[in-house]
């Protein structure tokens, strides 16, 4: 599985998360792989599978490490959005966007394979997909002064 695929299944997972209590994280993020295969039919006429978690165990395992890690850093994640995010509250970030930002952030802090340019220009190419038609440049706006601020 590319990174880019793992980075795509970690935004969905956090995603989720974000709907039950912190201590459920884990059991919610092993709960992703028992979610069934989804597809759309795109205009052309053409079926493209949107949504498939068949994986090898160690990219599960992978996945839900991941995810808690993550979970446990939010407060500190959330702290340094705060301070980049003027005027943008952490309840008044979508829930898309927040998603994203989290993943971003923690990639550019703790992750050292990942280069912050590499970070933000994936942030930025989830939030075309799943986000609304401002989510890119807000996400690469607020990533950027995270940069900047460091």
């Amino acid at each position: 599985m590319t990174r880019r695929e793992m980075r795509e299944h970690c935004f969905k997972m956090l995603f989720g998360i974000q709907f039950y209590p912190v201590e459920e994280a884990a059991e919610q993020a092993e709960r992703y792989f028992d979610s069934p295969e989804e597809e759309d039919i795109l205009e052309e006429g053409r079926v493209e599978i949107i949504h498939q978690v068949k994986m090898k165990d160690a990219d599960q395992a992978f996945l839900i490490a991941r995810i808690g890690e993550i979970a446990e850093k939010i407060p500190e994640l959330d702290t340094r959005l705060d301070q980049v995010a003027y005027g943008w509250r952490i309840r008044r970030i979508g829930k898309v966007e927040l998603a994203i930002l989290r993943q971003a952030l923690y990639e550019m802090l703790y992750d050292n394979q990942v280069p912050e340019k590499v970070a933000i220009n994936e942030a930025v190419d989830l939030a075309k997909k799943y986000g609304g038609k401002d989510s890119p440049g807000f996400i690469n706006g607020i990533l950027a002064k995270l940069v900047t601020a460091d």
